[in-house]
């Protein structure tokens, strides 16, 4: 490869980083992104990811898996992206409404998310320890965004993914809502909502603090329908907190 040449190759190729950078920059804008962090919890593409495209920062152009989120949550063909084929007009759809967000398929070894089981509680009555059995669902997994985790600081062994239970907790959380627990959080808060062991059944509950005393209270406005209950030590054991839900209720 002569001199010409090579100098022809790095030309093409700052060339054709710089035309990525300025796709993206147009499709986060016709679809509604204000902002790379919202580009990033849209797609599962951590923010500096996008920042060193956006700038053509690097030694070598983005990753094609990385391009195909970007393009799914701009909703943009990842060929006119990538390559540049076509124009942006025959491209873009739609754009989202601001603050809008799209669903990104995650596969099992994505690097971008977590597979949390899905699990049902197997429980004894004064017992501290539990044991899971898998929940009947398809893959029987929930993908969670792994910046998200990372940036609470939860350890993705310690989280488990549960189907919530009757009316108790509604408006908040409703009959067939998945929540992520924390197993490895049991201190116990005024105001947050856990995973407990109430007497050998599963339940989903905020904890509260009266008068000196800890109570596992209900959300729904029902009062008389569901009472609180007293949480003592051996009939109230804590198995994590609520973290973040998954919910169908709009």
């Amino acid at each position: 490869m002569n001199e010409s040449t090579v100098v022809a190759f790095y030309t093409c190729a700052y060339s054709r980083r710089m035309d990525i950078a300025t796709r993206l920059d147009k499709a986060m804008k016709a679809a509604g992104f204000e902002s790379q962090s919202a580009l990033s919890r849209a797609s599962g593409v951590p923010q500096p990811t996008i920042n060193r495209i956006l700038k053509s920062v690097g030694s070598k152009g983005p990753e094609s898996g990385t391009l195909q989120k970007l393009a799914a949550a701009c909703n943009v063909s990842f060929t006119w992206l990538h390559e540049g084929l076509g124009s942006p007009e025959e491209s873009l759809a739609t754009p989202l409404p601001p603050g809008a967000m799209r669903v990104v398929v995650a596969e099992d070894d994505d690097p971008h998310f977590y597979q949390i089981p899905r699990v049902q509680l197997q429980l004894q009555a004064g017992i501290t320890g539990f044991k899971t059995v898998p929940e009947i669902y398809d893959g029987a997994k929930l993908s969670i965004p792994r910046h998200w985790a990372d940036k609470k600081g939860f350890n993705p062994k310690k989280l488990i993914a549960l189907t919530v239970k009757g009316e108790s907790m509604e408006p908040n959380l409703f009959d067939g809502d998945v929540v992520i627990v924390n197993t490895g959080d049991t201190q116990h808060v005024d105001g947050f909502v856990y995973a407990i062991n109430y007497e050998g059944e599963a339940v989903v509950k905020r904890l509260t603090r009266d008068a000196g005393r800890w109570w596992l209270s209900s959300d729904n406005p029902d009062q008389a329908r569901y009472q609180r209950k007293s949480c003592h030590d051996g009939e109230c054991l804590i198995v994590g907190r609520v973290v973040r839900r998954e919910t169908e209720h709009i």
